[in-house]
């Protein structure tokens, strides 16, 4: 089935991409703070893997909140990087141009610590594949990843360091800020595969 990734640039898409090898790679810059890092992270890799790369700018600033925005958390939010339907977003997005490049299945690097934001639970993945399925082009959702932390993904995909390497997982900065959550979780998985600093 020709499959195409939402391919953020941090470390658990490009651990899917290796793992997988999809037919296309989309990387979507909706307004993030960390647009530019993870468009070069994500263009690296797939340069690197020899996997087709497209870059949706699709300005949604106006929308966001959190540290991936320059607007303030909403009072909602379940955790400080949460970006009201962002996943929503990115699926539709990504599925719109996917279906355009007559590819009829799209993945998200959803892993299990992902869970915290209701967007990263297994029901999220079935309901937005079901969404996708029941319309024109019957567009399949699914996140391979799901029951795995960063750690087993990165592990089970074979990935070589310096590949991984390239991945860019702060949410505030094109550069790691050391402080924001996506900088902790990086920091606690490359510690997990004793590959970096403790």
């Amino acid at each position: 089935m020709p499959t195409a990734l939402l391919l953020s640039g941090g470390m658990d898409s490009i651990a899917l991409a290796f793992w997988k090898r999809p037919d296309l790679a989309i990387t979507v810059n909706y307004g993030q703070r960390p647009a530019l890092a993870e468009i070069e992270a994500a263009s690296a890799v797939t340069q690197a893997l020899g996997i087709e790369h497209a870059v949706l700018a699709i300005d949604c600033s106006c929308i966001g909140s959190g540290d991936l925005s320059v607007r303030p958390n909403l009072a909602i939010a379940p955790a400080s990087e949460w970006w009201p339907f962002r996943n929503q977003l990115l699926v539709t997005f990504g599925g719109a141009y996917a279906l355009a490049n007559g590819l009829t299945s799209i993945m998200l690097g959803c892993v299990a610590t992902d869970r915290v934001h209701v967007d990263g639970t297994p029901q999220f993945v079935q309901a937005m594949s079901a969404l996708m399925e029941m319309q024109e082009g019957g567009i399949r959702v699914t996140a391979p990843a799901m029951d795995l932390d960063s750690a087993e993904l990165i592990r089970r995909s074979g990935i070589p360091v310096d590949v991984l390497g390239w991945a860019h997982s702060c949410h505030v900065s094109d550069f790691a800020c050391g402080r924001c959550r996506g900088c902790a979780k990086h920091f606690e998985t490359t510690r997990q595969l004793g590959i970096g600093p403790y």
